[in-house]
């Protein structure tokens, strides 16, 4: 009898040095520069510790299994992991407890349009471009806000967001909208129109994204983007043309005729995105517009300001009339060619006012620094 306790108690003490060996010790039986192991929905612990073993992960399934039955609130969680060292088996437990899944970082930029997410996109190997763009072009998830877009164009959110080695364009754009509307909510607080569509001043929140995505595109100083919306606004009163140098280009890459500079031909090419061929704003956003472009372009700077042009230092100068912008052009010209920024006798431009066009008139900071 003693004999055979004495045995049942080696066995125990054995099979416990077995278990603390296939949990405590980290083991590594897959490649050195690591493996990628995908969790699909539904899978029972058991399945989830036998691809484990099979990946060279843990030690031994049964081992994991029991360590998982040890904790019967915690389920795994599915999704793709990656394992670029060896850890224990119990810390792989709680790595897939917690969910935490493989992700990379991929940023979008304030201003990009959805073609230049679409490149980087493909660049960075998530995706092809035209997967992206198939997923852009699907105007739906903004209907609600956007009744008449044709794209997500305007409502794709900059921000870093966190994608699986293989994002699904469709899930990767519905998270970029479920930003916008975050952000844009945020924004407006609680005193948004009862209608979805509509900012509370009566702006459509169409109008309001496109006129945010000029602003983003013209100048990169916060400071200035109330001012540059506020032109935009008192021009859009008057019915002047708004003569944006980035719709032109908007228009010229929907068209892939862009070929990174502008031509005074260029800003006769026919789209209803060229504004200087038509007034008004443009049918939609030209870019993806952040926080601050959002909040200039619903408050727009209360001011007497018809015209902006580049200054040399990421900025603009803004005028009232076409005298004193055309001082300013001049002023530009003679920064750009190393000269001191003196002013121009005025009386030259009383007696030859320059005309407002693609040459002298509204420049945007895109084009006009090139």
């Amino acid at each position: 009898m003693a004999k055979l306790f004495l045995f049942f108690l080696l066995v125990v003490v054995a099979v416990g040095a077995w278990l603390w060996n296939a949990i405590e010790r980290p083991y590594q039986g897959f490649a050195a520069n690591g493996v990628f192991v995908d969790v699909p929905h539904g899978t029972s612990s058991r399945a989830v510790a036998r691809l484990l073993e099979r990946k060279g992960v843990v030690r031994s399934s049964i081992a994991f299994e029991i360590y998982a039955r040890r904790h019967p609130r915690r389920s795994l969680q599915a999704g793709e992991y990656f394992f670029d060292h060896a850890i224990a088996a119990h810390d792989v437990f709680w790595k897939l407890a917690n969910g935490e899944v493989y992700e990379q970082p991929f940023t979008v930029r304030e201003g990009e349009t959805m073609f230049d997410i679409a490149h980087e996109l493909e660049g960075a190997k998530f995706m092809s471009a035209e997967e992206f763009l198939k997923a852009a072009s699907d105007a739906t998830l903004i209907h609600d806000v956007a009744p008449r877009a044709a794209t997500l164009e305007g409502f794709l959110f900059p921000a870093t967001y966190h994608l699986p080695r293989s994002p699904v364009a469709t899930e990767l754009t519905a998270e970029m909208v479920r930003k916008f509307k975050e952000e844009w909510a945020g924004i407006t607080g609680p005193e948004t129109a009862a209608d979805k569509a509509m900012a509370a001043d009566g702006r459509p929140v169409s109008s309001v994204v496109t006129l945010a995505s000029l602003v983003e595109r013209e100048t990169p100083k916060p400071e200035e983007r109330p001012l540059v919306a506020g032109v935009f606004e008192n021009r859009l009163r008057k019915d002047i043309a708004l003569q944006c140098d980035p719709t032109v280009i908007y228009a010229l890459e929907r068209s892939k005729k862009y070929r990174g500079t502008l031509t005074l031909t260029d800003l006769r090419f026919d789209s209803p995105y060229n504004t200087y061929v038509h007034t008004g704003l443009p049918p939609g956003p030209i870019g993806n517009p952040g926080e601050m472009s959002l909040r200039a372009a619903l408050h727009p700077a209360q001011t007497d300001y018809f015209y902006f042009v580049a200054n040399t230092q990421g900025g603009h100068f803004f005028s009232s009339t076409l005298a004193e912008h055309n001082n300013n052009v001049l002023k530009y010209r003679r920064l750009l060619g190393g000269a001191a920024a003196a002013a121009p006798d005025p009386a030259i431009n009383e007696k030859k006012p320059q005309p407002h066009d693609g040459r002298n008139g509204h420049k945007s900071h895109k084009g006009a620094t090139r």
